[in-house]
């Protein structure tokens, strides 16, 4: 079972909230940590997590997930509406790197996922996420490859694919049905000209029956 599903189980899932995208994280810029009542400080890992409820009204939220060395638990931190979002800074627009930005109405938090794959992934996601939930204000994307915006996006990608299908699926119906409309033709034309037939034929009989 990956993280994904451990978060979602643990924090999401009690809560009816479906777990969009997961990308595990660590700050650029150090941040004092204060230590805690026992003197030591305490490592842990961060995941920037992104959900939505399962029922309408719609809430999308963007969570800071930690868990702490030597305990299996994931316990949840900060967290965000997708209103309060701001900006995403993909750092840069020319080629795939691990760094991005989130700026929020109170805060920027400066981040730099575990791999360059993991964060296209998470902004990807998060870019489709805002374009359907956003009912007023959009988010700005910015220094984002374009293929994280749109084109080639693996969501439009499949989006496009199902499209696709429906489009051929819906043309075999429609060509089945000129065929099916054809035969009915036929078979209507058929049954004319046997009716004729008969027609004439009884007539015939009759006159050589006189």
């Amino acid at each position: 079972m990956n993280t994904k599903i451990f978060i979602s189980k643990e924090l999401f899932s009690p809560h009816n909230e479906r777990l969009l995208a997961v990308v595990q994280v660590k700050r650029r810029t150090k941040k004092k940590i204060p230590f805690l009542a026992t003197g030591g400080q305490r490592n842990y890992l961060t995941y920037i997590c992104l959900s939505v409820t399962e029922k309408k009204p719609f809430r999308v939220s963007i969570t800071k997930v930690k868990q702490f060395y030597g305990q299996s638990d994931f316990v949840k931190r900060s967290q965000w509406t997708i209103d309060q979002l701001q900006q995403v800074n993909g750092i840069d627009s020319s080629k795939d790197c691990p760094e991005f930005d989130l700026s929020f109405d109170n805060t920027v938090d400066q981040w730099a996922a575990s791999s360059a794959g993991d964060k296209c992934t998470f902004i990807q996601v998060l870019h489709y996420t805002c374009q359907r939930y956003c009912l007023e204000k959009k988010p700005e994307f910015v220094n984002c490859q374009a293929k994280l915006l749109g084109g080639n996006s693996i969501l439009h990608s499949a989006a496009d694919s199902v499209t696709s299908a429906v489009q051929k699926a819906s043309q075999a119906l429609n060509e089945r049905g000129e065929r099916l409309g054809r035969a009915e033709e036929r078979t209507a034309d058929m049954m004319n000209s046997a009716e004729q037939f008969a027609v004439t034929a009884h007539k015939l009989a009759m006159k050589h029956k006189c």
